[in-house]
């Protein structure tokens, strides 16, 4: 009888430890639009390829003409460097053409949607996977669920 109890009592702790362990949680892209909001000659200030998100700081004008510094992520320099990114894709200085799902409250923080160079080569978010219709999931085969 003891044993079983014993044997209970261990199992019951190991469960309890089991379902108190931290669980991996993420955000979703829920505090973002649908629309894409496109700025042109964007000046790139600053690319941060760091975990958990690459950051891409950059001064733009917004739609009444000001000036506006904004600040969009992108996936994790593992996810961005499978589909060709590299810590050294975008530079200060360098002029581009962005496209993001901008924050819904107002704030200049986004989603990258897209990158498009002067030379018109281009660079896309792997989540959002750089569609003009909406977000989507990134899918290298082109499939869509």
């Amino acid at each position: 009888m003891k044993g079983h109890l014993l044997a209970a009592g261990v199992w019951s702790a190991g469960l309890l430890a089991a379902l108190s362990a931290p669980v991996p949680a993420h955000h979703s892209n829920a505090a973002y639009g649908d629309g894409v909001t496109e700025f042109q000659q964007a000046k790139i200030t600053k690319f941060a390829w760091a975990n958990p998100h690459s950051l891409i700081y950059f001064d733009a004008t917004d739609a009444d003409g000001n000036a506006v510094q904004v600040v969009v992520e992108t996936a994790a320099p593992q996810a961005l460097r499978l589909i060709g990114w590299t810590k050294t894709s975008l530079m200060p200085g360098d002029v581009v053409t962005l496209r993001a799902y901008m924050a819904r409250n107002g704030e200049p923080v986004g989603r990258l949607n897209k990158i498009i160079f002067a030379n018109g080569t281009d660079l896309h978010d792997t989540q959002l996977g750089g569609d003009e219709g909406g977000k989507t999931r990134y899918d290298p085969h082109g499939f869509r669920n």
